[in-house]
Order: structure tokens, then sequence, then C-alpha cells
């Protein structure tokens, strides 16, 4: 068999998947890419960052004290999004808000109680309002606050009218429903999007940075003089580090529901095809920078560049792909962690959903394709 074109081909490319795998048992910066990197990162982002807010400070202060304004206050207090500090001068309170000590000051005028009698008793024909005055310099923590303190007024509002014995008068009530997380966990949105991130950085910084070395050491030259194809070199390449990408995958994915306790409602098949598509695209960019490169810091740099920071700020992980300009939004469609972070979040929390897989996912062949065509080619002319 070995005598045969294809027999040779056969056992070209067996030895340079062999030689590869040896490569990465050897290499530690490999086994640390591949596995170490998903957990640290995991860790630290999986702890560390979240969109909720909890304990946000709020100063509370109470002109006119009276079992009306204790019962809000006292409402306030148990509230997990709050921390509850009473102050018992408004200026006191002002001037913690600017020098941070506080999110927000609530304010209670003294006929607070008067004017929420005559609310109850004349079914909203008055109001008893409060004063709210938030720290603006973080838009989103302070978007956060007015909402949670707006959602604790009207509970508590429902709730004294119903003690009170007030008809409710609302010709709409509202039975709010949230799908695919109904706890509202910022986590549960974050992390899959965070493997997708993980997943670029393995894939393009495994290939990159290995790939460059060799080019360093010269070992790549010494390939060129053996009959080895493009296609040959490509496959050898990338199968050792895929299947250790897919290694950090199915850690990624095993920390995400069994550490974050973070849903899975897909099919497990669908996303280790899903994943198995994006892993080839970062592998074939990793491929392409360091042919371009040959050297470990400049394909090191371009990989932060042209692959991490895209997926951290353009793939919708944390950022709005619908809030962003429309040039900026056009530019996402050329990477393809945009598509993974979307299957990712459908598959954790919506389940398998094909029509918003199917799409993504051909974006991302098409991507995969484009750019083995493109490093086949520069590998071509390399070889020749």
């Amino acid at each position: 068999m070995s005598d045969t074109p294809t027999g040779g081909r056969w056992l070209r490319l067996r030895g340079l998947i062999v030689k590869e795998s040896r490569q990465v048992a050897r290499d530690p910066s490999s086994i640390a890419i591949a596995l170490v990197m998903p957990i640290v990162l995991l860790l630290l982002f999986g702890y560390g960052v979240s969109l909720d807010a909890r304990n946000i400070g709020l100063a509370v202060v109470v002109d006119g004290p009276t079992q009306a304004t204790e019962s809000l206050v006292a409402s306030f207090e148990r509230s997990p999004y709050f921390h509850v500090t009473r102050i018992a001068d408004r200026r006191t309170a002002e001037a913690g808000l600017v020098a941070g000590d506080y999110r927000g000051v609530m304010v209670i005028k003294d006929d607070f109680t008067k004017r929420l009698a005559r609310a109850l008793e004349g079914g909203g024909a008055e109001s008893a309002p409060i004063q709210l005055m938030v720290d603006g310099t973080d838009a989103n923590t302070a978007r956060l606050t007015r909402g949670y303190v707006e959602g604790a007024w009207a509970t508590w509002l429902t709730l004294q009218g119903l003690t009170e014995g007030a008809a409710t008068r609302l010709a709409v009530t509202a039975e709010p429903r949230i799908w695919f997380n109904p706890e509202v966990r910022s986590r549960n949105f974050l992390v899959p999007g965070l493997m997708a991130i993980i997943m670029t950085l393995i894939g393009t910084l495994l290939t990159a940075l290995v790939v460059a070395r060799e080019w360093e050491r010269g070992t790549m030259e010494a390939l060129m003089t053996t009959p080895v194809t493009a296609l040959e070199l490509l496959i050898g390449k990338l199968t050792p580090y895929f299947l250790l990408g897919m290694g950090g995958m199915g850690l990624s994915v095993a920390m995400a529901v069994f550490l974050y306790d973070v849903p899975f409602r897909g099919s497990f098949l669908v996303l280790v095809g899903v994943s198995a598509v994006f892993l080839v695209t970062a592998l074939a960019l990793g491929l392409l920078i360091s042919t371009a490169a040959k050297n470990q810091f400049v394909a090191g740099q371009i990989a932060l560049v042209a692959a991490f920071l895209p997926a951290f700020m353009l793939s919708g992980f944390l950022f709005e792909i619908g809030s962003m300009p429309a040039f900026v939004q056009g530019l996402t469609y050329l990477f393809a962690a945009r598509y993974f972070v979307a299957i990712l979040q459908t598959l954790f929390l919506a389940g398998t959903v094909w029509s918003v897989i199917l799409p993504n996912l051909l974006a991302m062949v098409a991507l995969a394709t484009v750019l083995l065509l493109i490093t086949a080619r520069r590998t071509t002319k390399r070889l020749e």
C-alpha cells in the first residue's frame, strides 16, 4: 500500500500528525492554552463579571417618619438589591452621593403619608411621589438602580392598596413572563458567550504561536524539503490542535453546567458539531497569522488584534450588536465569534432552534472555507 500514491500520501499525513502530537505532548504552553486557560478565564469571568446589581448603596432620608414611611423603608431594606442607610439630613445624603458612598438617594417628604391616603381614597386621582437622585457616572448601574427602585416602589404601593382595602381601578394589568432565563441571571448569558471567547483564544493562539515558533527554529523549512503537500501540511498541523481544542471546549461546557448551573436545553451533538466548525475557523486563522508573521511575538500581537479583541467587543458577548453604529454592525459579520456566541446562547438557554442555529452555522462554514483556502494558497507558495 505504501508504494501507491494514496499509500504514500497516507503515510506522510500520519507521520505529520504523529509528529505534531508528540510536539504538543512535549510543549507545556499548548496544554496550558487549551486546558488551563479555560479554567482560569471561566473562574475569573464567571465569578468576577456580572451585569446584575446587588447590594446597591441607597441612602434614605425621611422628613416625617410615620407608620407608612417605616413600612416603605423596611421593604427596601428587605430587598437583596439594596444596602439601605438611613440618613437624617438631606444635605449629608447628597454629600455621600457626590463622594461615591451611595449610588442613589431616596427622599420621602413630610407630606408623604397624607398624600398617600388621599391617593388610596381617590383611587389614583392624586399621587404620593418620592424623590430619587441617582449617581449617573455609571450609566448601566444608574439605570438598574432606577429600575429597581421603581419596581420596589410599585410593589409596595400595590401591597399598601390591598392592605388599606382600596379598589384597583386599573383597566389593564401586566403579568410579565421571562422566557429562556427566568431567573434573570446575567451569568446564564455571559458564560456561554465567554466560551466563544475562550475557543477563539485557544484556536488562534495554539496555531499562531506554535507554528510561528517552528518558523523561528527552522523546522518548517525542513518540512518544505519533503514531498509533503500543502493539504497534508494543513491537515497534519490542524488535527492535533483540533483535538486539544475540543478537549478545552468539553472542559468549558462541564464547568458551565456543573459549576455555574447554567442550563443546557439544546442538543449535545449539535453543540459538538458547531464547536468543531468554529474551532476549525479559529485554527485556520491562527495558521494564516503564523505563515504571515513567522515570529512568535508578532504572531501573538496579531492574534490579539485580529481574533481576541473582535471576539470580545464585536460578538455580542458583552455589548448588544443592535446598539452599535451601522458601520460597526457591518464589521461584526466578518468575525466568526459573532455567529458562535448566538448559537451557544441559543443552545444553552433556548434549545435547538434551527432558525437561529442554521444561518449562523452556514456563515461560520463560509468563513472557515475562505480562511482555509487563503492559508492553503499561502502555504503552497512557500512549499514551492
